[in-house]
């Protein structure tokens, strides 16, 4: 009985939070080491068909980078970088379009609907929403520095991805777009989650990480910060406190939050059930970011 009475509790818990954010989108930003984690990734999958259950409108955009990575060295393909950054040439391009936008993409989508709800694949063989042009790193001399087939995106299909929602099925998005002449490019998927929610304009967007978040200490997982303003967020940058790989990625969060979207949080996704935990609980598991300096 007492066990049955702490479930009960756990559900009043996230009652106002699954009132407050009923018919609110959320994306969801998927990729890493919980792709390649077969109950991880289930778990996660739950998360989202148990918010699309209760009203809320999760939109799902994913990379694929393992998946990719095996493919290029079954077909005999080496990585090539330029200045610290991958190179898509036409053949891993081919890689890219196979298996991110398709094999990896509609197997998700499949699994969403496989545990409960509708989920639509939208890539280049369905519905393309993602286009943008090339991106170029910029050269010591100021010339610009080719990383092929490489992209931003810079327009969203906002109506096709809001009126799925509507309609209760899960948007879910590979990070590919294609320019204006028809080109397929390679985009990094916290880039390509980034400008889904700002042309969504959401309520939330939720980074799925391989740590818990952002921590006082980098090498210390209990000295997690569970809310940050943006002031304080880019005094933790100037002071060294958040430091390499996490900086971008708070960095995009900032610039995120610049372009409407009201909150952003950074996750391990490989807890289990970690973004119910992180949406609809008080305290929460990772880090929220949140617009204004308080």
């Amino acid at each position: 009985m007492e066990e049955a009475i702490q479930k009960a509790d756990v559900l009043i818990e996230a009652l106002p939070w699954i009132r407050r954010f009923r018919n609110k989108i959320t994306v969801i930003k998927l990729g890493g080491s919980v792709m390649e984690d077969p109950g991880a990734l289930t778990h996660l999958l739950l998360d989202v068909v148990f918010m699309e259950t209760v009203g809320m409108l999760p939109v799902v955009v994913h990379g694929g980078g393992a998946a990719i990575s095996r493919a290029m060295a079954d077909a005999g393909l080496q990585p090539r970088f330029v200045h610290g950054r991958r190179y898509t040439d036409d053949a891993t391009l081919e890689i890219v379009d196979r298996v991110l936008a398709g094999e990896v993409n509609e197997q998700l989508a499949r699994r969403i609907s496989d545990l409960g709800s509708q989920a639509r694949p939208l890539n280049f063989r369905s519905t393309n929403v993602l286009f943008g042009e090339r991106t170029y790193l910029p050269g010591n001399g100021g010339e610009p520095i080719d990383l092929g087939h490489v992209g931003r995106v810079t327009r969203v299909d906002r109506d096709t991805i809001e009126d799925l929602c509507r309609q209760g099925v899960v948007p879910v998005i590979p990070s590919m777009c294609m320019t204006d002449a028809g080109e397929r490019l390679n985009v990094n998927a916290d880039m390509a989650a980034t400008a889904v929610a700002q042309a969504l304009r959401v309520e939330k967007l939720v980074y799925l990480s391989d740590v818990n978040g952002v921590r006082r200490d980098k090498g210390d997982p209990e000295s997690l910060v569970h809310s940050l303003s943006e002031r304080q967020a880019r005094e933790m940058i100037d002071s060294g406190a958040i430091d390499a790989g996490m900086i971008p990625k708070v960095q995009a969060c900032l610039e995120t939050l610049e372009r409407g979207v009201h909150k952003v949080h950074i996750i391990d996704g490989r807890l289990r059930h970690s973004l119910l935990l992180e949406v609809y609980t008080s305290k929460g598991v990772g880090t929220e970011i949140v617009k204004g300096s308080e």
